[in-house]
């Protein structure tokens, strides 16, 4: 009976917390005093990564919709998938990026991350205009981070660089803003930015009928991982969107191209091989834009999961006579 009610109770504050991050947050428009107004948020001294001193109020958000999260170079995990995320975003959004949407990445390693040192991070993923990476004084920045609840009290405040990997995104001038996963599904964070930030209410062409609704295929535990992980930076077949995804090479066939022993360790320690100067590391390394792969911190039945789905779409994309004839 305990153990029940405590699974219950568990459900519930999970099921809370998931609603309290996606809530809107929802201040009166014409009061900048109010809670997200410019006395709320600090105008704190930034430089870009081109160099130029900004005023995080009066600059970067006032009236604009924007997304923003902080980033530090030399991460070899979450961070560059982070970026990777967002950049498939900003080519979804598209010209509109810098015209009516506004990409900010703020450095919590700001003795580290000069402006130079942010410009060629953003040229490694070649990020388009309308996208700041930016840098400043740390107390200031980590004050900025609590003001957007982006600040973990006993992990941020410790000599690690572990963070809140959450992303902010919001309309300054109608007071919505809201959190996200940085590795939500692009088309979704897209669509937030674009429209619901907007206040874009779009009538809809079709008919709601449940008995024509597709039968929902639940992916396995690889294809889940290669979609939140892996498919940041990489396509499996799939040429369509290949340039909104061309930072690493495409995956399809990998499991027949690459050393079964090889790839299960790149995919578990790829910062170890790139350091130990592992000839096919290097050689990845050197080909795409000297972009390093992240450490996703995969377990081996991750490892195994995710090869095995690999393998799975390959065969079913491309079977083996059609490989042997190529």
């Amino acid at each position: 009976m305990g153990r029940t009610i405590a699974t219950t109770l568990r459900r519930v504050l999970l099921l809370t917390l998931c609603s309290v991050q996606w809530a809107w947050a929802q201040a009166p428009e014409s009061d900048p005093g109010q809670h997200w107004g410019e006395n709320y948020f600090p105008n704190t001294a930034l430089i870009n990564q081109d160099g130029q001193s900004v005023r995080f109020f009066d600059d970067l958000i006032k009236d604009r919709v924007v997304a923003i999260n902080f980033i530090f170079t030399s991460c070899t995990d979450s961070c560059p998938l982070e970026t990777a995320r967002l950049r498939q975003v900003q080519k979804l959004l598209g010209e509109r990026v810098g015209r009516d949407v506004f990409f900010y990445s703020i450095s919590i390693d700001p003795e580290t991350d000069t402006p130079e040192t942010l410009r060629q991070y953003a040229e490694k993923f070649q990020v388009g205009p309308g996208w700041q990476f930016l840098t400043g004084r740390k107390d200031e920045i980590t004050q900025l981070r609590q003001s957007l609840g982006l600040f973990i009290k006993g992990v941020d405040d410790g000599n690690t660089k572990d963070h809140n990997l959450s992303l902010i995104i919001g309309n300054q001038a109608t007071g919505r803003w809201m959190k996200a996963s940085p590795f939500e599904n692009p088309y979704v964070l897209a669509d937030r930015l674009g429209k619901s930030l907007h206040n874009w209410k779009l009538a809809s062409t079709q008919t709601n009928d449940h008995a024509q609704a597709p039968t929902v295929r639940p992916p396995s535990a690889g294809e889940q991982i290669y979609r939140t992980r892996c498919s940041s930076c990489h396509t499996l077949g799939d040429t369509q969107h290949a340039g909104m995804r061309s930072i690493g090479p495409d995956l399809l066939g990998v499991n027949r191209q690459r050393d079964p022993t090889w790839l299960k360790r790149w995919l578990k320690e790829p910062d170890v091989m790139l350091a130990e100067k592992d000839p096919l590391a290097i050689a990845l390394y050197e080909q795409y834009n000297r972009l390093a792969m992240p450490n996703l911190r995969l377990g081996e039945l991750e490892i195994a999961a995710v090869l095995g789905y690999l393998e799975e779409e390959t065969d079913r994309l491309q079977p083996v006579q059609q490989a042997r004839a190529q």
